[in-house]
Parts: structure tokens; C-alpha cells; sequence
């Protein structure tokens, strides 16, 4: 099944808070876990996983920080705020609700 990115772009954020509400994470450790839960038929592009980080992080969703990490680079980890716990579970919700009205028009 191929999935296209015009029925998923809306939700890129409510993905990543989803991500971000089990644990803290970093950027390629989400996208990785996306292609993942997605049996590899969905990654995010770099550039609309970061856009997005930084709309979140603007909007108060998510904070960031830098792990020490003791080899290799070091990382920027996202962790999600109250804020952001109250908009995932919204966009949950409205989620659910878009769902069942488009599944009654297109049976």
C-alpha cells in the first residue's frame, strides 16, 4: 500500500507529540520509529521533521535540549509539554471525528 504524503502532511505534528509522549526523543530516532510503526512505507523528509520541530517548539508544545551524549555527536532531544499533552489529545480526538465523516462519504 502506498501511502502519500497529502494524506498524512496534516498530521505531522500529532505524530511526532505521539513520539514524544512515550519519551523523550531526538530527530532521527523518531523518524526511525515511524518507518518503523509504518512497516517502512512512511518516513518524514528531514526538512519537514525539523519545520515541524520548530513549530512545535514555538507554539509551546515541546521544549528542546541537548543530550551528553559520551561518543559522537551530541543531540538535540525534544520532550512534549502540558501544552502540548492537551493538543495531542485535541487532534486525537479530532482525528477520530474527521475519520468517521469521511469513512460515511467515501462507502
Amino acid at each position: 500500500m502506498s501511502i502519500t504524503s497529502d494524506l498524512i502532511r496534516g498530521n505531522t505534528e500529532t505524530i511526532i507529540l505521539a513520539r514524544l509522549i512515550e519519551k523523550d526523543s531526538y530527530g532521527y530516532e523518531i523518524n526511525k520509529s515511524i518507518k518503523e510503526k509504518t512497516d517502512n512505507e512512511y518516513e518524514l523528509k528531514e526538512a519537514t521533521l525539523y519545520s515541524a520541530f520548530r513549530r512545535l517548539e514555538q507554539g509551546g508544545m515541546i521544549e528542546s535540549y541537548w543530550g551528553n551524549e559520551n561518543q559522537g555527536a551530541r543531540r538535540r532531544y525534544y520532550r512534549i509539554t502540558k501544552l502540548g499533552s492537551v493538543v495531542y489529545e485535541q487532534n486525537k480526538k479530532d482525528w477520530s471525528e474527521a475519520k468517521k465523516l469521511i469513512d460515511s462519504l467515501i462507502k
